[in-house]
């Protein structure tokens, strides 16, 4: 029994000694990823703009087109919403 609980001992140690290390791989990515920001809004360039093109690069066509329809659409609908508050107001 004790054998038993030796090796799965081990091998979790295995598995969380990995994890531990992705982490340390994905905190320096991140790092380097503010580096990129930092440096981008250094030249003038607008983070957030730059961020909603990689969003928008992440989703393929059909899903970019469907979003800006419901975009416009939404939009179009608040503006004629406020214009008839205007009118009857």
């Amino acid at each position: 029994m004790s054998d038993s609980l030796d090796v799965t001992g081990e091998r979790i140690r295995t598995i969380v000694e990995r994890i531990e290390h992705i982490e340390e791989e994905i905190k320096a990515l991140n790092e380097g990823k503010k580096e990129i920001f930092a440096e981008a809004k250094g030249e003038g360039y607008d983070v957030k703009v730059i961020k909603e093109i990689i969003r928008l690069r992440k989703q393929d066509k059909d899903e970019r087109d469907e979003h800006e329809t419901l975009l416009d659409l939404y939009m179009r609908a608040m503006e004629s919403s406020e214009s008839e508050q205007a009118k009857a107001a």
